[in-house]
């Protein structure tokens, strides 16, 4: 099939075969299909829906788009994770340490945030000294040694991937489920993990708000990562509010290593813990992921999973000492405290719009050449259910100034409903998949 012939097709509905497919993505990626017969593909796609095959057709073709990491020389076994993003979610700094802890060998390629979340990469970059750029020997001679590396994903790694979505991006076509799964799982499958974890988040300050729309991605996600032959399995997450108190990058690195020390408490690092067990599961060290989240929570006590940080932070060249004195890490010069309007009970938050008013202090960016600033952002306080009176400091905006500060605090009492009734907090876990 030509080009036009495979858009003509999308655009009268019909399936399309996995060769053809196949061949429009390679194309594109080549430059051989233009940007604007992408584009129109996109478009039909969109409106009239791809089928499960199709799916597995595009996954498979961004696949074989570039170069596949090859983990075949790691003792194993080899594990991954995934999260769909969100406000305070910092969880890969937590989870990965414990994954090293309980005999996973964690291969973890991130990216850095764009809007009002900032990526992993983001957050490591607080760390005085720490690397994020991996050669593909360093990478596995690294997570032989101890177990774990968090790095960037290298150009050559499903390039078509990143040129469809950058597209996707200006031609309103990201919001669906297909091209979100098939987009997820070619970077997953291209990372060599033999075990592969998803956090699908939904509410507020989720990419999918609608719950279903999060089982519907949880679920494509989850066939596709055993269409592959990889041992796969998603959890649907709450993120009606921030998971961790802070949105600054670097008081995310700070609560991860107070979670690590075993100082905090909390859905952070209940999820953490979680996540970490069905890892295990997963990946085969604990007979289900019951048995493996009561041994995450053992490598947590015992101090196995802070030790794990410490020797990925020097293996990458960070230094160490944070984990003894998180005071090193970047720091504001203002906390500009924000109190409560009234007495009442904590009923629902705008989860994204403390994102942005943590995005409008410069912990955000707009573009993926925007500069982020790792020591600004927003703590907030307080968690559906709680209550409140006129003297509860529910947030802590942490800025360069105090105008910028006091701005940012009116945008998150705005994202604030609260109730004269008792509220139940939301459930943490909302399914698992696979």
């Amino acid at each position: 099939m030509q080009a036009i012939d495979v858009i003509a097709a999308k655009r009268d509905g019909e399936e399309l075969p996995a060769d053809a497919l196949r061949e429009f993505v390679l194309g594109y990626a080549r430059e051989d299909v233009a940007d604007y017969q992408m584009a129109a593909f996109l478009m039909a796609g969109y409106l009239n829906g791809f089928s499960r095959a199709e799916a597995v057709a595009l996954t498979a073709a961004m696949l074989d788009s570039g170069d596949r990491l090859d983990l075949s020389a790691l003792a194993g076994p080899t594990v991954d994770k995934h999260s769909t993003g969100g406000v305070g979610d910092g969880t890969t700094l937590v989870v990965a340490p414990l994954a090293a802890a309980l005999g996973m060998q964690v291969v973890k390629l991130s990216g850095r945030g764009l809007g009002h979340t900032g990526g992993t990469l983001d957050k490591l970059d607080s760390i005085p000294g720490m690397r994020t750029e991996l050669s593909g020997d360093e990478l596995l001679a690294q997570v032989e040694a101890i177990g774990l590396a968090v790095c960037a994903q290298t150009a050559d790694l499903v390039p078509a991937d990143k040129a469809m979505y950058a597209l996707r991006d200006v031609t309103a076509t990201v919001d669906d489920v297909a091209l979100i799964a098939s987009s997820v799982m070619s970077k997953k499958l291209a990372g060599g993990a033999g075990a592969i974890l998803l956090d699908v988040k939904t509410g507020s300050g989720a990419f999918m708000k609608d719950p279903e729309r999060a089982r519907e991605l949880a679920e494509l996600c989850v066939a596709l990562g055993k269409e592959a032959d990889r041992a796969t399995g998603a959890l649907i997450t709450d993120m009606s509010q921030p998971l961790a108190l802070p949105t600054a990058l670097a008081s995310e690195v700070r609560e991860a290593i107070e979670v690590l020390r075993g100082e905090r408490s909390g859905r952070f690092a209940e999820l953490c813990v979680v996540l970490a067990g069905h890892m295990a599961a997963l990946a085969g060290v604990a007979e289900d992921a019951a048995a493996g989240t009561q041994r995450a929570r053992a490598a947590l006590a015992s101090g196995d999973g802070l030790e794990r940080f410490r020797r990925f932070v020097e293996a990458q060249g960070g230094d160490p000492r944070i984990t003894d004195d998180p005071g090193l890490l970047p720091q504001a010069p203002v906390s500009h405290e924000v109190r409560a309007e009234g007495a009442g009970v904590l009923a629902a938050v705008d989860a994204e719009a403390i994102g942005r008013a943590a995005a409008s202090v410069g912990a955000g960016r707009q573009r993926k050449e925007d500069s982020i600033d790792l020591a600004v952002g927003v703590d907030f306080l307080v968690a559906i259910g709680d209550a409140a009176d006129g003297d509860t400091v529910v947030a802590r905006v942490l800025a360069n100034d105090e105008d910028a500060a006091a701005a940012a605090g009116r945008h998150v009492l705005a994202a604030l409903t609260w109730s004269d009734e008792p509220v139940a907090p939301p459930e943490l876990i909302c399914a698992v998949v696979g």
